[in-house]
């Protein structure tokens, strides 16, 4: 990692998160789990490298490090990082993954609301998150359904591996919660 530009390393977190969703539908979870935490410390040397505000980068830091299975220092880390608070749609999603994960739903519920002022993508997100943090198992299924659908609709995908990436990380967040719910689709390997 050393002397790699932040572009580079982020690169390289894409392509470790690529072999990570293809190691899931090969059924081989220990090395998925290696390649999703590799692409963790690659998304946080990139965040670190970056011009400030880079926050899809701490968003992508969490994810991997959920689904990776230990993504508590992640979650320190963005709540360190962002002073427990958020001032975009990208670094309340940061901030609302590592709420969850750390159980604090009032904090993630309100980074949820936050993030409607995004795009539609964000606002399916928020709607998943906001449920999630209410532990409204209803509201979850339909709201990670609608993820879903949204992702089988794309026709490219930022790894290259067609894989629904924002309903896995929902349903690792669920699934902290016994709150998931597997939507069937092709997008969605088996186990995590």
């Amino acid at each position: 990692m050393s002397g790699a530009s932040h572009d580079e390393l982020l690169a390289e977190a894409i392509a470790a998160d690529g072999d990570g969703y293809r190691a899931l539908y090969a059924d081989r979870i220990a090395d998925a789990h290696a390649c999703f935490e590799a692409a963790a410390e690659l998304y946080r040397a990139s965040w670190e490298a970056a011009p400030p505000r880079s926050y899809g980068r701490l968003v992508a830091y969490v994810k991997s490090a959920a689904l990776a299975g230990e993504p508590e220092d992640a979650a320190t880390y963005v709540r360190e990082i962002l002073g427990g608070a958020c001032d975009s749609p990208t670094s309340c999603y940061a901030l609302a993954i590592a709420a969850l994960i750390e159980d604090d739903d009032t904090t993630a519920a309100r980074a949820a609301v936050a993030m409607t002022e995004g795009d539609a993508a964000f606002l399916r997100a928020a709607e998943a998150l906001a449920a999630l943090a209410a532990r409204d198992r209803g509201g979850y299924a339909r709201a990670v359904a609608a993820i879903v659908a949204d992702f089988e609709g794309r026709e490219q995908h930022l790894t290259g591996v067609a894989v629904a990436d924002t309903a896995l990380l929902m349903e690792a967040l669920a699934g902290r919660r016994d709150m998931a719910v597997r939507p069937p689709s092709e997008l969605l390997p088996d186990t995590v």
